[in-house]
């Protein structure tokens, strides 16, 4: 019987002619013929090519698992090139066109597709080759990317010198960070005689010269106290025959302290103790003329010349001393408590002026180093300083 033209397809037109010994199947009412195709292999021994490209050209180097032996996309096969769209990976040309060594047929012009042409292969589990000049590109820009110019950043991040404004102020004791912020805000801080206007500012605590509403902030680490000191008390840190000093009320600081000027010992009231070395030095330094201000017990009567006479000076046996100041502060019969004002330093200098205008003093104390007053404070008690009051000394001797 003749056999259909689609049987003619599928066995590669041409193996009637001997190649592979596959001869038309006749038709035989619907059933399978038991012999099969020549050509065609069992579901069992199919193999599916899923894998590596045939190289530039399109070809595979597997061998055709149905040909025979023949190369997939090789002449010898008769078959489109793997890569070709009617190819199917395994299932080239080749299959259907017969054994080892067959004649050329023209199946093979049918089945050439884009592969043919050494195109890139989009057959199945394989990527699509990208061209050289894609990848060039790809590569210059990341090269671009990684070689640009270091850029120099703001001040406002990075690693920068210094710390901000408004951090030194609320560590000096000015108020919550919000609330130095504000004092920024109302241009109340000054740093280097320069008034800031705008948040963020750095400065070098170090350094810089901050100063609140005309007082310096004290914003290293130095530290300022003031005691009131109780009679008896020598005015050292430390005392080598056992008494009671001024170092006594403060053997828990890690900081060496020292005391600014002396008083007596019998004298009560006011004295700072500081590790700041160059205000303490100015404040006892008669240039800057700080002023200290006492209170003495005295028997009277008194003259109404005293205080002119103390403001003229009385003749020690040092030289001159002269009072800023002098009122009479509370006067019970022949008990007067008068207070006295100088700013000179030398030992028992309030005494002795008294003493020397006929007035002897019973009892004194100090009531105020420069713009600190002793205030309520209790006698041996110690208390930090604010930073208002440093800040006052501080512009007392032009700190």
């Amino acid at each position: 019987m003749r056999s259909s033209g689609r049987n003619n397809r599928d066995s590669g037109r041409g193996d009637h002619r001997g190649a592979g010994g596959g001869t038309p199947r006749p038709k035989t009412g619907g059933k399978r013929d038991d012999k099969q195709r020549a050509g065609r292999p069992r579901p069992e021994e199919r193999r599916y090519d899923v894998g590596g490209s045939g190289g530039p050209g399109g070809s595979s180097d597997r061998k055709d698992e149905r040909g025979g032996g023949a190369k997939s996309g090789s002449p010898e096969s008769g078959g489109a090139k793997s890569g070709s769209p009617k190819s199917g990976g395994s299932r080239g040309a080749a299959a259907r066109g017969g054994a080892k060594g067959g004649p050329r047929t023209g199946a093979a012009s049918k089945g050439s597709g884009p592969g043919a042409k050494g195109g890139p292969q989009r057959g199945r589990g394989q990527v699509p080759a990208r061209p050289r000049e894609y990848d060039a590109q790809v590569e210059e820009r990341n090269r671009a990317r990684h070689n640009k110019p270091q850029v120099k950043t703001p001040k406002t991040f990075g690693d920068e010198e210094g710390e901000r404004l408004q951090k030194v102020l609320a560590r000096a004791g000015m108020g919550s960070r919000r609330a130095c912020e504000e004092l920024i805000d109302q241009a109340r801080v000054e740093v280097n005689g320069q008034v800031v206007m705008e948040q963020g500012v750095r400065v070098d605590p170090a350094k810089d010269e901050i100063k609140v509403d005309g007082l310096t902030v004290a914003t290293q680490s130095y530290l300022f106290f003031a005691l009131n000191k109780p009679a008896g008390v020598v005015s050292t840190m430390e005392d080598p025959d056992g008494r009671q000093c001024l170092g006594d009320y403060v053997t828990n600081r890690e900081t060496r302290l020292f005391h600014v000027g002396r008083l007596d010992t019998e004298t009560e009231g006011i004295i700072l103790l500081t590790n700041h070395g160059e205000l303490a030095h100015r404040l006892t330094h008669p240039r800057y003329g700080v002023k200290k201000t006492y209170l003495a017990a005295i028997q009277g009567p008194l003259p109404r010349d005293l205080g002119k006479q103390l403001k003229d000076g009385i003749q020690l046996e040092d030289g001159y001393a002269r009072a800023d100041h002098f009122r009479v502060v509370e006067n019970t019969g022949k008990n007067y408590l008068v207070e006295v004002t100088l700013h000179e330093g030398r030992k028992h200098i309030v005494r002795r002026m008294l003493a020397e205008a006929g007035f002897p003093v019973e009892r004194l104390v100090r009531t105020s180093f420069g713009p600190i007053p002793l205030g309520d404070q209790k006698s041996g008690w110690l208390r930090r300083m604010t930073n208002t009051e440093v800040g006052m000394l501080m512009r007392e001797v032009e700190l």
